[in-house]
């Protein structure tokens, strides 16, 4: 079972002066936070792709090639790369970059992306969405099994025994982020591919049959079940009360909800959510650290997890508050699990 730490980079927010945090200031902050992750024993981090005002990372690879110099074993991960929009050979020769100069710890997480941004800005239209994906993972994943490659699509220029360089010492793993889509969660385990459900809102209950779904077709390809890894990224905060949660955090949050919802047509985002959303059914695993492990370890059991990300930026709380965070994260929550796992 493994722990992570997601981010997006959001950038903190002064409603004040309507002003957003310098980018400059939260990457710097965000190199503080993963060297903390990392002294805690943390294993992975999971870095996400987004084209917007509100949010300091555009280029997950470069951000994380800068956590490598400060980090020694946390895993490096995309969370995620938004490959419809992206170019698979960059993509490949980027990880595997960050792979050698991280001694071996980088791993792509690949999506279609809940964000659509990025398609008008390197030119993609948006009819594709589904077929771009299909496309251009198959030809990822050509790049990382075989030294040279001969391949043709449609939405890129075609390759004759190319060898992309450079290469890692060996394959890169490669996981797929899904939202909720049977087709999403079918591809995956009909390709053998380790899987990551967004879970954010509503109840995790909600996606049991698909992961059961996953379980069973991942079997029916003749698969390893020994090798199968499940994992969740869902929206995690630690506070010493629940007080301070919603008087300090749920502010923040419901902030960035409305800035993200005022695109999507959503309604403002109510205390009442947020309160539904940190309730043992709810989705947001937030509040007190013995709180915040009894409803991971029921997540745990209810999935048979491999994984748990703990996305933990989600509003642009102050630095300090978000240290403190990672701080109970890693020194509460986490390893209370991993002692309640073993005595299982």
């Amino acid at each position: 079972m493994e722990f992570g730490l997601g981010m997006f980079g959001d950038l903190s927010f002064d409603r004040h002066t309507n002003q957003a945090q310098p980018p400059k200031e939260r990457l710097a902050q965000m190199l503080e936070q993963i060297k903390l992750a990392d002294q805690l024993g943390l294993d992975a981090l999971v870095l996400g792709e987004h084209h917007r005002p509100d949010y300091a990372v555009a280029s997950p690879e470069i951000v994380l090639a800068a956590m490598a110099s400060v980090t020694k074993h946390i895993k490096l991960s995309s969370g995620v790369t938004v490959l419809s929009s992206s170019d698979p050979v960059k993509v490949y020769q980027d990880f595997a970059t960050l792979d050698l100069l991280s001694d071996g710890r980088a791993e792509i997480c690949a999506g279609r992306g809940s964000f659509i941004e990025s398609f008008p800005l390197f030119g993609y239209d948006l009819k594709d969405y589904h077929a771009l994906f299909e496309e251009k993972l198959q030809l990822l994943l050509k790049l990382n099994a075989e030294g040279t490659v001969t391949w043709q699509g449609n939405f890129r220029a075609s390759l004759h025994e190319q060898t992309i360089y450079p290469r890692p010492e060996k394959p890169l793993p490669i996981w797929v982020a899904v939202g909720g889509t049977p087709e999403s969660v079918y591809r995956a385990a009909k390709l053998g591919l380790p899987i990551i459900f967004a879970i954010i809102g509503g109840m995790p209950q909600q996606f049991k049959p698909l992961i059961d779904f996953y379980k069973q077709e991942y079997e029916n390809h003749g698969h390893d079940m020994g090798s199968m890894q499940i994992g969740v990224h869902s929206h995690t905060y630690l506070t010493a009360s629940r007080e301070d949660l919603l008087a300090e955090y749920f502010p923040l949050y419901a902030a960035q909800m409305d800035r993200v919802g005022k695109s999507r047509g959503w309604s403002p985002y109510t205390q009442a959510q947020f309160e539904g959303g940190i309730s043992p059914e709810g989705a947001l695993f937030m509040g007190e650290p013995n709180q915040v492990v009894d409803k991971i370890l029921s997540l745990i059991e209810m999935f048979g997890l491999t994984r748990y990300v703990a996305h933990i930026d989600v509003g642009g709380p102050a630095h300090k508050d978000l240290m403190k965070a990672i701080e109970l994260y890693g020194t509460k929550v986490v390893p209370e699990i991993r002692k309640s796992l073993k005595q299982q």
